[in-house]
C-alpha cells in the first residue's frame, strides 16, 4: 500500500493535543478577560455566567466546561490579583531593614497597588465576607503567601535584635494580616486618600510591635 503523503502521522498525532489546549487555553483566557470586566461593572452579585458568557462572545456551556460555577471563576481571577499584589509588595520591602519600616512599606504597596482598580477590590470586599463564598476567598493560597511575608518579617526582626525573642509572631501575623484587610473598605467604599491611608497603617504597625520591641 501507497503511503500517506504530507505530515508525518506521528507529527500530525503529536500536534493536536498541543492545538486542542492552546485552544482551551485562550478560551479560558478569554472567559476570565470577561468575568473580569462584569464583575468590575457589576459586583460579584449583580454579574451572571450568562453576563460573563455573552462578554466573551461563547456559550453558556462553553463557560461551565472551564469554570465549576461563578464562584470557581471569580476566585480564579482573585487568586490572579493577588499574586501580582504580593509580587509587587515583595519588590517595595526589598531594599527595608527595619521591621517597622518594612511592615508598613508591605501595607502601602498593597494599597497603591488596588489604588488602581478600584473595582474588582469592591467586588472582592463585598464576597470576602458573605457566609456563602467568604471563607473561599479569605483562604486563597496567594492570601497564605501575604500572610508568609508578614512573618518573614517579624522573624527578620527578631534575628536583628529589633523584637524579643518572645514576640508571639503568629499572633502578631494574625493581627497585622487583619489591620491591612480592615484599611481596604475605608479606601474603596469611603474614598480615603492613599496619604491618610499610609499615616494610618504607619500607626496600626507601631501599636501591634510596641509590645515586641526592645528596650
Amino acid at each position: 500500500m501507497k503511503p500517506l503523503t504530507g505530515t508525518p502521522m506521528g507529527e500530525a498525532v503529536d500536534s493536536l493535543p498541543n492545538r486542542r489546549s492552546l485552544a482551551k487555553l485562550q478560551t479560558r483566557q478569554k472567559v476570565l478577560a470577561a468575568a473580569r470586566q462584569m464583575f468590575a461593572q457589576q459586583g460579584y452579585e449583580g454579574a451572571t455566567i450568562r453576563d460573563i458568557a455573552t462578554a466573551a462572545g461563547m456559550s453558556t456551556g462553553a463557560v461551565f466546561a472551564n469554570f465549576t460555577d461563578k464562584s470557581d471563576l471569580f476566585c480564579d481571577i482573585m487568586n490572579t490579583d493577588v499574586e501580582s499584589l504580593v509580587a509587587a509588595m515583595e519588590e517595595a520591602v526589598a531594599g527595608e531593614t527595619g521591621v517597622e519600616s518594612a511592615l508598613t512599606t508591605l501595607f502601602n504597596a498593597g494599597y497603591r497597588f488596588y489604588q488602581s482598580q478600584l473595582p474588582m477590590a469592591r467586588a472582592a470586599f463585598s464576597v470576602a465576607w458573605t457566609p456563602d463564598h467568604g471563607h473561599v476567598v479569605r483562604n486563597l493560597p496567594s492570601l497564605r503567601q501575604l500572610k508568609a511575608m508578614i512573618t518573614d518579617q517579624l522573624e527578620a526582626g527578631v534575628a536583628r535584635g529589633e523584637l524579643v525573642s518572645q514576640a508571639e509572631i503568629p499572633l502578631r501575623t494574625s493581627m497585622l494580616f487583619n489591620i491591612f484587610l480592615s484599611n481596604f473598605p475605608p479606601a474603596i467604599f469611603h474614598g480615603c486618600a492613599p496619604e491618610e491611608l499610609e499615616a494610618r497603617a504607619r500607626n496600626q504597625v507601631r501599636i501591634v510591635l510596641a509590645g515586641a520591641l526592645k528596650a
